[in-house]
């Protein structure tokens, strides 16, 4: 099969470029060498898309040594402070600081990192203002980067967005079971998905999963029995659960090494395995990372 027949549904995350991040991630931030080569990499397999956030360390300043002319480039607004005076000033600082990061003139996506706040008194202010920067030509589409369908559900009855980002992985199928996909893709919007594995979870070794998840280990047992019996990886079958999705339009993938790049380009095109019900969850403590305690 192609090896770059699904890679363009793949979007490179760079949380790790400025920050230690992810479950499995025993090494630091990623260094920047390796950055050129992941850069690369990326281009020449198809994969047109950079994922960033003000919030990622200083992920935005390393992207920005390179060339990213190839690259759509997502990037985040962090959460408007509470003393903020004048939201439309602000949105606008903190969106011309990331350009000139990025050393570019133009973000494909720039979404909300804490769209709760729309739903605040500053709700109209912090949209009118992100609005403006697409009308100006400083972003092509805005958007929001949400926990799930609660959250989202009532972002989407006041507001309109080019572009969701929303968590789905084997384990959390919310997207799916509430049909926000269908309902998101029918209103036109653009769908991203992250947390694909879970923070890693999902590629780990049976072994090496932190206490923490004891509650959940049967769960887990039956994935990996599952695993066993398909004869498949967990990457493979991670991927292959979003990839069967054509209401997605991106996968957002982070690496810590050119070696999982290469793997997971390799298992994009993954035979596409029907996952069974079983494998799922909807207990905040296991599918939602910021509720882990590690």
């Amino acid at each position: 099969m192609n090896i770059l027949a699904h890679s363009h549904k793949l979007a490179l995350g760079t949380a790790q470029f400025g920050l230690k991040y992810g479950l499995a991630n025993m090494a630091d931030k990623v260094p920047s060498d390796m950055v050129a080569q992941l850069l690369e990499i990326a281009s020449a397999c198809d994969i047109t898309m950079l994922d960033t956030a003000i919030a990622y360390g200083d992920s935005e300043q390393v992207l920005g040594r390179y060339n990213l002319t190839k690259f759509e480039i997502v990037s985040k607004l962090p959460a408007v402070p509470s003393d903020c005076s004048n939201v439309e000033e602000w949105v606008l600082e903190q969106t011309i600081a990331s350009l000139k990061r990025l050393k570019t003139d133009k973000l494909h996506d720039l979404l909300l990192h804490r769209p709760a706040q729309l739903l605040e008194t500053n709700g109209e202010k912090i949209y009118k203002s992100i609005l403006k920067l697409k009308e100006q030509g400083m972003v092509d589409q805005i958007g929001v980067s949400v926990y799930g369908p609660d959250e989202l559900s009532e972002l989407i009855k006041r507001f309109d967005f080019d572009v969701i980002q929303a968590p789905m992985n084997i384990f959390d199928r919310r997207m799916e079971n509430t049909g926000m996909l269908k309902q998101l893709k029918k209103a036109g919007a653009a769908i991203h998905i992250r947390s694909a594995f879970l923070q890693g979870l999902l590629l780990m070794p049976s072994e090496k999963i932190p206490v923490y998840f004891a509650p959940w280990a049967s769960l887990i047992k039956q994935y990996h029995q599952w695993l066993n019996q398909q004869g498949i990886s967990p990457l493979q079958a991670c991927l292959s659960y979003l990839n069967q999705h054509i209401d997605i339009d991106k996968i957002i993938v982070g690496v810590d090494n050119i070696w999982q790049m290469k793997q997971i380009i390799a298992a994009i095109d993954a035979p596409i395995a029907d996952m069974p019900d079983f494998l799922q969850s909807v207990d905040e403590g296991l599918i939602n990372p910021s509720r882990w305690q590690l």
